[in-house]
């Protein structure tokens, strides 16, 4: 178990119901492995919504409108389109450097892992964006760690609600609407 998770599990227990995916299709649709702490996060908890703001994207998703994988192809095609107008954060500019979603909020946020060449899918780190607007933040953290420290207080982004984390946590599975 990754600290993420554990810190996770102190955070909100895990649900009743694990869930299992078929990580090689997945994968094979995205062009890409994904982290393990994600995977190992999405068996414990799911596609989910915490302190009623950031939705962790699931592939498969029960509800329909956080599916990992429509997610990552509808963010690569506005983002090329974006680029043609913005420039791409400083970390992007590295040939072959991308991002892929993980997450979105309330607001309309989005939550991406860096993905480097040669950099293995368990070194991704977490970058994020505003929702209108062409401001990023970078945290050299990965997913896991990066939603437990913003739940526990230890990071904060300026980019995220400063409503966001709420002072008693909560934790939805996200449901077939």
């Amino acid at each position: 178990m990754t600290s993420g998770i554990s810190r996770l599990l102190d955070i909100a227990p895990a649900p009743e119901e694990p869930r299992t995916k078929n990580w090689d299709a997945f994968e094979a649709a995205l062009g890409s492995e994904l982290p393990s702490d994600y995977k190992e996060f999405i068996a414990v908890y799911g596609g989910s919504k915490w302190d009623n703001y950031l939705y962790v994207l699931e592939p498969e998703c029960p509800n329909k409108h956080y599916d990992l994988i429509t997610w990552a192809r509808n963010q690569a095609e506005d983002l090329e389109y974006l680029w043609e107008v913005e420039k791409k954060p400083a970390e992007l500019e590295t040939e072959g450097a991308r991002v892929l979603p993980w997450a979105t909020t309330d607001n309309g946020e989005c939550l991406y892992w860096l993905a480097r060449p040669g950099v293995d899918p368990d070194g991704w780190t977490v970058m994020v964006n505003e929702a209108r607007g062409e401001r990023w933040e970078h945290f050299p953290v990965t997913c896991t760690q990066f939603l437990a420290s913003c739940l526990d207080g230890e990071l904060r982004s300026g980019l995220l609600s400063t409503l966001f984390p709420l002072s008693a946590h909560e934790f939805r599975q996200l449901r077939a609407v």
